[in-house]
């Protein structure tokens, strides 16, 4: 079948979706901070072949409505969307903040058949003590940096788009206000998740899941992107912490960027579709 575009309005606010249908378990794909349910439309026609795949818009995101960010909330926007769907059991498949909720549905529902999280442990912008291996004045100097590039990320997210730049930007991350294009997310939501402990750090939350789960972290930048020796540390730095995980877990590293989703979708699905398999015969 061709994706189906559904908005659900029997909720607190609209959620949108897309049903990219297929026989077999079912799955929920949820896209990362910035994202939009498009994010998955390479991949989700694959493991449609094997899977019932659902995506969805995050709350702030696409065309899903705006609501305060909390996480609670958001689960409970996810609830909503496997209901309507009649979704029985979902596995959940998230990249980046997509995979820290994947982590916190888990966690609310225990008797969830397995997740996967797409490179989604911690935020970019993180603790000193995580980025091991770089000199102590260079560290300050990057984290700095990282700092003032993320402000000024905020502050452009609540200005209005130039009208010559909007049509070049995917619509769907657009919303019309007062005349205007504005991006979405827009800052109210980048702050709630910007020092949100859970956003900043989800291993910790990783060690208290008990379904299985594969972690799927990335080995390099993004193609035009030099994030130099800090986001190399910040790589070995997650690695570091991923000791002592429940047996249930499994983690792997995939020849990708944090782009993984958009530049291996048929690697990616590979791995999720073997790996969903596996643990249903367990």
């Amino acid at each position: 079948m061709s994706p189906q575009d559904i908005t659900i309005t029997d909720h607190v606010i609209p959620l949108a979706a897309r049903d990219h249908g297929g026989d077999g378990p079912a799955v929920l794909l949820l896209h990362g901070l910035g994202g939009t349910l498009e994010a998955w439309d390479a991949l989700a026609p694959l493991l449609a072949r094997r899977h019932r795949v659902v995506a969805m818009d995050l709350r702030g995101h696409g065309l899903s409505g705006d609501g305060l960010w909390e996480w609670d909330a958001v689960l409970d926007d996810l609830d909503a969307v496997v209901k309507h769907f009649r979704l029985d059991r979902p596995a959940i498949v998230g990249h980046s903040l997509g995979g820290m909720l994947a982590i916190m549905w888990a966690r609310r529902h225990p008797g969830c058949p397995a997740i996967v999280n797409l490179d989604g442990l911690r935020s970019a912008e993180n603790d000193p003590g995580n980025y091991p291996g770089m000199a102590q004045d260079a560290l300050k100097t990057a984290l700095d940096q990282l700092k003032a590039t993320f402000d000024a990320q905020t502050a452009v997210m609540g200005q209005p788009v130039p009208a010559e730049q909007a049509p070049m930007l995917p619509q769907r991350a657009l919303t019309a206000r007062d005349g205007h294009s504005y991006l979405r997310p827009g800052p109210e939501t980048l702050a709630a998740l910007r020092y949100a402990p859970e956003f900043r750090d989800a291993i910790p939350l990783l060690r208290a899941v008990t379904c299985p789960a594969l972690v799927v972290l990335s080995d390099r930048d993004p193609a035009g992107m030099d994030g130099g020796e800090l986001m190399t540390a910040f790589r070995r730095g997650v690695r570091r912490d991923l000791h002592d995980l429940p047996s249930t877990v499994r983690v792997t590293e995939l020849a990708a960027s944090h782009n993984m989703v958009a530049e291996q979708p048929s690697d990616l699905t590979d791995l999720i579709i073997r790996f969903l398999t596996g643990s249903a015969k367990k």
